[in-house]
This record gives structure tokens, sequence and C-alpha cells, in this order.
């Protein structure tokens, strides 16, 4: 494709395309590959859920749901916390002044 012979309204248009079609391709792909390694698991005599341990789920991309909230704060419950990534900082200073994480576990 050679881009010089489009005009700035082509090429525009063409950008907001491509991300659209990046996450298309991914989720593609991960849909694949699981199953490839389905089949796999399969010749081998398995199945995946029983290698993993838990049934497996591909999701399209950008489909992702809320995680529910884990942790609340007793005294303050506009503190929040899922339990993934970091602590939050009210979770860190809990624990320092000798609070469970149990404690707070909704």
């Amino acid at each position: 494709m050679d881009l010089e012979k489009l005009s700035a309204a082509q090429l525009r248009d063409l950008q907001q395309q491509i991300p659209a079609e990046l996450k298309r391709r991914a989720a593609e792909e991960k849909i694949n590959f699981l199953n490839e390694v389905k089949a796999l698991a399969k010749a081998r005599g398995y199945s995946l859920e029983e290698l993993v341990g838990k049934e497996v789920k591909v999701t399209k991309a950008g489909k992702g749901g809320k995680v529910a909230v884990k942790y609340r704060h007793p005294k303050d419950a506009s503190l929040q916390w899922t339990g993934r990534g970091r602590q939050p900082k009210w979770v860190e200073a809990w624990l320092k002044d000798g609070g469970t994480i149990e404690a707070l576990a909704i």
C-alpha cells in the first residue's frame, strides 16, 4: 500500500480502523491458539480443564466485566479493593497498624 497516494482524510480513516482491527485479530489469535492447545492436550489424553484445574474461557477483546470488590475498610465504606494489583495505601496502612487482611474481607 502506497500511503503517499492516499488523501489526508483517507489516512485518518485508516488510522481509526487500525486499532479495532488489531483488537479483533488479537482476539482471533487467542481463540485459535486456545484451540491448538486443547487439541494438543486431547492428543495426549487430557482435557485442558484437567491440566489447568479450572474452566478456561476466552473472552473477546474489550468485553471484560467489572471485578467484584473483595475488601472494604470497616470504618470508611468508600475505600474498596478488588484484591487485584498493588495493595492500595489504605490496605498497606491497615496491615502496618497490625490489622489483618481477613478483617477487611467482605
